[in-house]
Order: structure tokens, then sequence, then C-alpha cells
């Protein structure tokens, strides 16, 4: 398991076993103490990505900013890092144009393209300090028609969007960087060195509601994972969906290439 990504796999089934009330809860957090990790979403007027690619870009974005070097114990991500990780894994996905989108490749963060769209993971920090470049962002009022990606690659790690939960692809950015992070802490250093070696690329599909009722692991989520590699992202609530939603369910395929 990675050090870094520690405490979020510790406490992966405890989250999945909360009633549904209680993963909203805020109750005991300090309002000027909460972090989150920016995901700004690159989405021309003109020329806009397709959906897909751009969630599998934000994917692969927020994971390759917890698995940088810089994130490593005396790097000089490690310290936002370690406090955000320690507490609520939230993220803000934001879109961004422009100038505003060239600003705030000037921040601390990894961009990922995939398929001509771009994404860009932020390192976390108190929402109450972000970033002119970023707060100056929307978070919501542009959104991508669906697409039709086609089957996901043989091999590659698959993130499946719950298909009965509609989702912005504001939320759906979060939600599959939610997926990625979980995933990642749950593999062995030498399989992480792989997806690495990747790029951390992934597939970001909608599964038929009869094969994601087959795979949510939220009854038993040990047994999901060890039986079908399969983890799932169950949000707090706060923005589109229910309390105790699972979003995302996030597959590591049994042959991945070295």
């Amino acid at each position: 398991m990675n050090h870094v990504l520690e405490p979020l796999g510790s406490r992966y089934a405890y989250w999945l076993g909360l009633p549904a009330e209680d993963t909203s809860d805020t109750s005991d957090e300090d309002p000027a103490q909460v972090r989150a990790m920016p995901v700004i979403l690159r989405i021309e007027r003109t020329e806009p990505p397709g959906r897909t690619p751009l969630l599998e870009a934000a994917a692969a974005a927020a994971l390759a900013v917890c698995l940088d070097e810089r994130s490593e114990p005396g790097g000089e991500w490690a310290e936002p890092m370690h406090a955000w990780l320690d507490n609520r894994i939230r993220k803000v996905a934001r879109r961004a144009r422009g100038t505003h989108w060239q600003a705030v490749l000037d921040l601390p963060g990894i961009t990922v393209s995939v398929d001509g769209a771009e994404a860009r993971a932020l390192v976390p920090g108190l929402v109450s300090e972000t970033p002119k470049e970023v707060s100056r962002l929307q978070i919501s009022g542009s959104e991508l028609p669906p697409d039709t990606p086609g089957p996901a690659p043989e091999g590659m790690p698959l993130l499946l969007l719950n298909p009965e939960v509609p989702m912005t692809v504001g939320k759906a950015s979060a939600q599959v960087g939610h997926g990625t992070m979980i995933l990642a802490s749950l593999l062995s250093d030498a399989e992480l060195a792989a997806w690495a070696a990747q790029d951390y690329r992934v597939a970001v599909r909608t599964p038929s509601p009869a094969r994601w009722k087959e795979l949510c692991p939220v009854d038993d989520p040990e047994a999901g994972w060890r039986e079908d590699r399969v983890i799932a992202v169950r949000d707090a609530g706060f923005t589109e969906v229910d309390p105790g939603t699972i979003t995302v369910l996030a597959q590591y395929p049994a042959q991945y290439p070295a």
C-alpha cells in the first residue's frame, strides 16, 4: 500500500459501512480548516472536449498529484497533501478557458491530456485560501453532451459511472478522481509502478444497471476487492446526489501491462 494514500485505504471499508445520513455529517469539522483539491477542466467555447476523455483526464490528474514525488515525505507538496488526505477527501471541479486556463497552469499541480481533452488537478489547500486564479472560475454552468466512447480497452483500470444517477461533468470529474485514489490506495507497489508507467490512464464508461448491480460491493467491500478487484465511491451528498450515493465503481484489471 502506498504510504501517501494509506489514510484513504484504511478508511475505505469504514466509509462504505456508514449509514447514509452519517456520510454528510460535518459537525466535527472546523469550517476554517476545510480543504479541497481543485480540479480544473479546460472547456473552450468554440472547441469543447469530449465528455469521456475529459473525465478520463481528470481521473488521471487527481491521482498523479497524489503520487508525484513532490507529495512524498520531505517533498514540497507533502504537508498540504497529508493534511488533506487525513480528513474528508473533497474535490472542487471548475471550468476554465482561454487566459483563465493559462493562469492556472502557473499553480502547483499536474495537467493530463486525453484525446485533446485537458484537466489539471492542483495541490489541495484550504478552501478559505483558494487562489484568485481558481476562485474566479465557475463551478457550474457548463455541461458536455453524452458521447459514445465504445468498449473499454482491455487491461486498463475501469471507472464505471452509476447508470441511475445523473451527474454534471464537474460532479463526475470529482467522483472519478476519488475512484482512482481509492483504487490506488489498495494496490501493491508493483501494481502502482505498472499504472504509473501508463501515466495512470483509465477508461470511463457507463455500465448497464444489471452490470452495475452485479459489481457493486457495498454490502461486502472486502469481498468485492478480493474477488472482483472493485471498489466503490460513496458520496457525502453535499451537491447533486443524495448522501450515501454510490457514484462510481473502479476496477483494477486482473492483468495490467508492465
